[in-house]
């Protein structure tokens, strides 16, 4: 094999590895690294949930003294910072490789350059670029916090064939079947938040919880408030025990019924109102708040004004859309996506990257609303 399509071979199954982290890592980068001497793999790993080891000290330890002199391929930079671990470059430093290739840069000030700087010095031999747009796509929420400080956002919904996502009577159980459900409650058990509108909690009182027996993450449940807010008795409040839940609402008045519900347990999220719609929260103050919070991933679930609103605003980062195999009609049924929306067709944002896939009777249609690649320092 050549040298150029064995490096390849070895990046793709970083990559790979890296996923393994997905919902246990962040709000740290998923990493993978793999450890080549001769032709043979003597080390690999991923990252460790938070707090844990990196992924090339678990490739390190993996490999033990058949690192001296081999090649590490990682997906991101080593760390030069002491953080909840100690920092990794001096690690394989120590370890004696000759070698080491990296997919991208870190993106923060305290390591990006710095890692890679600290192996030249020792001697060894770096490379970089390598399925750089996989490595940096993969860990879109890290390099977007690196760069803007707010959390990835994810929206999806539900949709029949003709695109509503309720019967002209408010009927929505269930437009999805049973194999996009389950992947709905998987997406929820990675993510740090779900959010939905005042009104899709008024109207469906969703409980907002992962029913999926592998979750890696307890998301809060987060609802944008407007006058109201979801009364004590609802499934949200019931559920307080399984996870947190916040009531978004504009910072300069309340809505009514906050005072019992942060009694009852829930928390007020002030927001300042946005400026293009005064009767709305403004998205991006409240993903900066989220982000502030530590938050990486964020799911937006509906309705549609919601999903609108964000849209509108340029904040959605990346869109799910399960589509069932079903026309309903009506013209005063509910569309999946209101808000204002856009004049015409060529200002409309087109998905990157779009994959389908099919989950039973249903399609599964996801992409990119914003390039990841945008967030490169």
């Amino acid at each position: 094999m050549a040298g150029a399509e064995h490096d390849l071979k070895y990046m793709r199954r970083a990559v790979r590895l890296a996923e393994n982290a997905r919902g246990r890592a962040e709000p740290n980068p998923m990493v993978g690294a793999i450890i080549v001497s001769e032709g043979r793999v003597v080390g690999e790993g991923w990252t460790r949930p938070f707090g844990g080891a990196h992924a090339e000290v678990v490739a390190l330890q993996e490999a033990g003294g058949a690192a001296r002199g081999a090649t590490m391929y990682v997906t991101l930079e080593p760390c030069a910072h002491q953080g909840k671990t100690p920092p990794c470059a001096p690690q394989l430093v120590r370890a004696g490789l000759a070698r080491v290739v990296v997919a991208v840069l870190d993106p923060t000030p305290k390591t990006r350059g710095k890692g890679l700087s600290l192996l030249r010095q020792a001697g060894i031999r770096t490379e970089t670029g390598l399925c750089r747009d996989e490595a940096v796509r993969q860990n879109a929420a890290f390099f977007k916090a690196a760069a803007t400080g707010k959390p990835l956002l994810i929206v999806k919904w539900a949709m029949t064939a003709d695109g509503k996502i309720a019967t002209r009577t408010g009927d929505s159980r269930w437009i999805s079947g049973a194999e996009s459900r389950r992947l709905a409650h998987r997406l929820r058990g990675m993510v740090d938040c779900i959010m939905v509108g005042a009104g899709t909690a008024l109207k469906d009182d969703p409980r907002l919880t992962c029913r999926d027996a592998e979750k890696r993450r307890t998301a809060a449940r987060l609802v944008l408030c407007g006058s109201r807010v979801p009364p004590a008795e609802s499934r949200l409040f019931a559920t307080l025990q399984e996870a947190p839940l916040m009531l978004a609402h504009a910072e300069d008045r309340q809505p009514k019924g906050l005072e019992v519900a942060v009694e009852s347990g829930a928390e007020a999220l002030p927001v300042r109102l946005c400026a293009a719609t005064p009767d709305r929260l403004d998205p991006g103050a409240l993903l900066e708040e989220l982000g502030r919070r530590g938050m990486s991933n964020v799911l937006l679930e509906g309705g549609a004004e919601t999903l609108g609103g964000f849209f509108d605003a340029g904040q959605v980062d990346r869109a799910l859309a399960f589509i069932a195999p079903t026309v309903v009609g009506g013209r005063d049924a509910v569309t999946a996506v209101v808000g204002r929306g856009v004049a015409r067709v060529d200002e409309a944002p087109r998905l990157l990257d779009p994959q389908v896939r099919r989950l039973g009777s249903d399609v599964l249609l996801q992409g990119w609303v914003r390039d990841p690649l945008g967030w490169l320092p």
